[in-house]
Order: C-alpha cells, then structure tokens, then sequence
C-alpha cells in the first residue's frame, strides 16, 4: 500500500498493488464501505458467477458492496488500486452512491472517452509510480469540477471509520443538528448504505486487520472489535466475508496469500 499526496488524503486512503507470478490464484472480495478503482495493467482476472466464468473489465469502479465476488486468473498478474474514502463517489463522478452500491461498472462506460484515455495511460505507463501521477492528476482534476459542500457529514463518515464502526447511530445523528430520517437520508446518498450497516461492515473490517495477531484469541478480537458475544461476531464475519472467523484467521482462506508476507 501507498499513501496519497496530501491534495488526495481526504478522498483516497491509499493506493495499492497487487502482482503475482504464479499460477492459480483465487482472490474473494468483501463486503466494504469504500469504493475503489482497480486498473489491471498485466493479465486479467475472471470472476466466478454461478458456476461459470466472465472477464473483468481492465478498469472498474467497484462501487460500495455487501456482496462476496470471487475472482481468479491462471497466469501472472498486476493489477494498480485506489481505495477511496466512501463519499468519494458523489464528490468524484457526481451521482449518489446508491447508484453503485453491489455494482462493478468498467469506466469507459461510466466516464465516456475520459475513461478510455485513462485506462489507455494506466496500461501503458513504466511503473507504479507513474501510474500514481497519472491517477492523481485525473483525480485532482475531477476535485476541482465537482464541489459538494457536506463537510460535516464526510467528518461524520469520517468518525465512524476511526472509531472501527463501535458508535451509537443516534448519538452521531444529534451530534449534526439533524432529524434522524434526514440524517439517515442523507447518510446513504453519500456512502451508500444506511448508517447503521454501515457501521458493521466498518466493525467486521476492524475484526479483518487482527489478520495475522497471534496474540489475540477469536474471543478477544470479537469483545475488542464491540460484538457483544461471539455468535454475534460469528454471524456478522460469515455474512460479509462467506467465512466462518476460525477459517479465516487461520491464514487457510482464499486471496489471503499477501496478508502473510
């Protein structure tokens, strides 16, 4: 993972690569409040629908999701990411996140020749970190056309997230001078979902970075994360992850192969 430039650190959370030269590697996606741009400059991965196999796009907008995708590629791989703050699409493409929720659009078709120009530069580019550049100047530039002003509530989405999801809905919603209907309202037009899920997919994610912690037994990373018992924290991991907890933490599941170097 790579930090952003101070102009993009409220709008990305970083940047990430991802690159493998063997065969036969499976990757299942989460469920996830942010969104991300995923650029696969070598080989390209299938996702698994259903017992059959359809190509992913190059460039995609993976939109906020409660879904579980699995995806694989028999051959070596390189694929350039941007994981982005989940208000970030409103602010960047200017639609409601609604509109992406559990979609995976390819950015030709979501941005015209603008998509095609940038995926073509992407592809092309010497490395990473010119791929950087040119990502951070289309996005700078896409800032800069698009001002939303609801300052308060990307802090709000903001707090949620530093506090991994443990937080009384209703004590954010008083916070920000607001009913809760327009609160919630509001809420889901930026990030997607109701501010109560959420806060969970948040706090299944902060269960997900104890990835690795021998310290820790699956107890202790359930009351550490704010579930109130263990089947609560059971049910939430296998909902978002198609995971039961043990087999996840036990390093055995699948696309987990980079968290352990």
């Amino acid at each position: 993972t790579i930090p952003p430039p101070a102009s993009l650190e409220n709008i990305v959370r970083f940047f990430w690569v991802l690159e493998g030269d063997t065969c036969g590697y499976m990757h299942q996606s989460m469920a996830d409040v942010c969104p991300e741009m995923v650029f696969h400059y070598h080989g390209c991965f299938n996702e698994l629908k259903e017992g059959k196999t359809e190509r992913c796009s190059i460039t995609v907008l993976q939109g906020p999701s409660t879904n579980i995708r699995q995806f694989s590629i028999d051959k070596a791989f390189g694929i350039f990411g941007v994981y982005l703050y989940p208000y970030s699409i409103p602010l960047l493409f200017d639609i409601s996140a609604t509109e992406l929720n559990n979609q995976m659009p390819d950015l030709i078709s979501l941005l015209g020749e603008q998509g095609a120009e940038l995926e073509e530069k992407i592809m092309v580019a010497q490395n990473n970190n010119k791929r950087i550049e040119i990502i951070t100047q289309f996005l700078e530039r896409r800032l800069r056309k698009n001002q939303l002003h609801e300052n308060a509530l990307f802090t709000c989405i903001n707090y949620i997230i530093t506090s991994k999801g443990v937080i009384k809905i209703e004590e954010v919603a008083r916070q920000y001078f607001l009913s809760q209907r327009q609160f919630e309202r509001k809420f889901k037009e930026l990030s997607g979902f109701p501010p109560k899920l959420f806060a969970r997919i948040v706090r299944f994610h902060s269960a997900c970075e104890q990835f690795g912690n021998p310290h820790k037994s699956l107890t202790e990373i359930a009351y550490d994360c704010g579930y109130y018992d263990q089947s609560h924290f059971i049910h939430d991991f296998k909902e978002f992850s198609g995971y039961h907890p043990k087999h996840y933490f036990s390093g055995k599941a699948e696309g987990t192969e980079w968290k352990s170097n």
